[in-house]
């Protein structure tokens, strides 16, 4: 059924006019909101760290937090996906996400701000793959490309109106609004893809959880992501703690990839990386996007902290960088065919 192209990528018939529209909207929202996380709360940093009475310094674990446990359930939403099915996923996380961006909007000390960013970045990583997935397999398969399209560019507008809104919330209202703006998004985009998309479940295996692997992979992600946004601060390997954090990143990685190379059940499928196009194009991306966010993350905080600006003139200086991207994505859907 797959290879019919009167059917969509994921095997069923493609969705058409009004419905299709609604569903390619309420997945791109879905993958907007989460990208967005990644950045509102960068430039209203200084505006939390001060009303919880710690430095910027340590405010910075409420980007790691986010950054931390979003790099952890990425590379597991494939398993995920085949052990609960794809629409059930999606449903349940974004319920998940809205949860705890109220708690965080609620929290009233960095403990239990970072617990809660913790908790919403595990809920946030599975949806930015499930909404590219599933936006592709609601068209026809010839047209997939556009769903691609429209999810790029999502994923590069949504950090650019991160640092807008987060500083217009944290120089006008409480910083907590930061967080609940995700409620109503959160709302519509959850209730139209079950609506829409709980007949188009994808098929479920019943695996065995792989604990060992899953252990390996958190203490790699967890310690490596620390160590990249703590080095500057604690000035690279002259700290102990970034090279006890190097140390523990490398033996977690060596021994995840022997144990995923020979479990039977394997929590990640190494096995696509005997694709050169593969390892290349993800490479690649990796690049690209690890350049685009950096410049995103880092611009409003070098600004206010640096140059003297506002949080929200801090926003509005950034966010001319994804004029193009909204601009040129009509144009590559139609260019990638």
């Amino acid at each position: 059924m797959s290879g019919d192209p009167k059917h969509g990528a994921g095997g069923y018939p493609p969705l058409t006019g009004g419905t299709l529209a609604l569903a390619a909207a309420a997945l791109s929202f879905g993958n907007f909101m989460v990208v967005l996380d990644t950045t509102i709360a960068n430039v209203a940093m200084p505006t939390i760290s001060g009303d919880l009475g710690v430095s910027t310094t340590e405010g910075t674990w409420i980007i790691t937090a986010y950054a931390v446990a979003e790099a952890i359930t990425v590379p597991l939403t494939g398993w995920l996906a085949r052990r609960f099915g794809e629409v059930r996923l999606f449903t349940a996380c974004v319920i998940a996400f809205v949860i705890c961006s109220i708690l965080c909007g609620l929290s009233g000390s960095l403990g239990l701000l970072v617990l809660f960013r913790i908790m919403q970045g595990f809920a946030g990583g599975p949806l930015i793959p499930l909404s590219s997935t599933l936006l592709m397999s609601i068209f026809p398969k010839e047209k997939a490309n556009i769903g691609l399209a429209i999810w790029g560019m999502t994923t590069v507008v949504a950090p650019i109106f991160g640092p807008i809104l987060g500083g217009y919330i944290s120089d006008n209202y409480h910083w907590g609004w930061i967080f609940y703006i995700n409620i109503l998004f959160g709302a519509l985009v959850g209730g139209i893809v079950w609506l829409i998309m709980r007949n188009r479940e994808t098929p479920i295996e019943h695996q065995r959880i792989d604990v060992v692997g899953l252990l390996l992979l958190v203490v790699f992600v967890s310690a490596f992501q620390t160590m990249i946004d703590k080095g500057r601060e604690l000035d690279w390997f002259s700290s102990s703690f970034i090279v006890a954090m190097a140390i523990i990143a490398f033996i977690a990685l060596v021994s995840l990839v022997i144990w995923e190379l020979t479990d039977e059940e394997p929590v990640l499928d190494l096995s696509v990386f005997r694709s050169r196009n593969w390892v290349v194009s993800t490479v690649s991306l990796g690049l690209m996007f690890g350049l685009f966010f950096g410049n995103i993350m880092l611009t409003p905080l070098w600004l206010q902290q640096m140059m003297g600006y506002t949080a929200t003139w801090a926003g509005f200086a950034t966010a001319p960088m994804g004029i193009l991207a909204v601009v040129t994505a009509p144009i590559v859907g139609k260019l990638m065919a």
